[in-house]
């Protein structure tokens, strides 16, 4: 969990609080457009060259986990 922290930040100053790859412009939500349109995490980080491996990784971890909750039914 530490390292997911270290690799996904949240400044509500920097892309409306989105989160981010370490504390840069690029939003985990746009790492996983582009794991969704098909490239891999190599083609990802060849073309957003700011990114590492091990960030593609840690955005794919943090959605699992704040999709892994669960639901109450009212």
């Amino acid at each position: 969990m530490a390292e997911l922290m270290n690799r996904i930040t949240a400044d509500p100053e920097q892309c409306g609080g989105r989160p981010c790859i370490r504390g840069k412009r690029i939003r985990v939500s746009d790492v996983l457009d582009l794991l969704a349109n098909g490239l891999s995490p190599m083609e990802i980080v060849e073309e957003v060259p700011d990114l590492e491996l091990e960030d593609v990784g840690a955005s794919l971890r943090f959605a699992s986990r704040r999709l892994n909750h669960p639901l109450v039914a009212a």
